[in-house]
């Protein structure tokens, strides 16, 4: 099954942690909390935990994220986690990687997996699909 929808994103919170033991690189590494919020065939939030290799200036760098959704999806009610990540050299996205994390589902997305994948167009408006199978 697929899923589509736009989403959203408030509250970017660095967290003040950082690797440990520190090791300096030529991009700096941190560690940020977020929310979203998701419309369409995905319809709900998430708290996320977001960790990144980027440098500002150049918008060149690497993240991964894990999210914790909480809606519907196609009309079933429910919560799951989900990761992604994906590299830039500031206009491009690269190296993307999406799954839903196994056994997370309750609800009615209790036995949901998958993959799926997220797209920014020019405009800034964020994007994101699921190809999805529930047991």
């Amino acid at each position: 099954m697929e899923a589509l929808a736009t989403f959203a994103t408030k509250n970017f919170k660095p967290t003040g942690l950082s690797p440990t033991p520190e090791i300096t690189t030529s991009l700096p590494v941190s560690i940020c909390t977020m929310e979203k919020c998701y419309s369409g065939a995905i319809d709900g939030v998430s708290s996320t935990v977001f960790t990144a290799a980027f440098d500002q200036t150049t918008r060149t760098g690497s993240y991964i994220a894990i999210e914790s959704f909480k809606g519907a999806v196609n009309g079933k009610e429910g919560a799951f986690n989900f990761i992604h990540s994906a590299s830039t050299t500031g206009t491009d996205r690269a190296d993307e990687f999406f799954c839903i994390v196994g056994g997370s589902g309750t609800g009615d997305l209790r036995g949901i997996s998958g993959s799926g994948g997220i797209k920014v167009d020019t405009d800034g408006t964020h994007h994101i699909w699921l190809n999805y199978q529930l047991e």
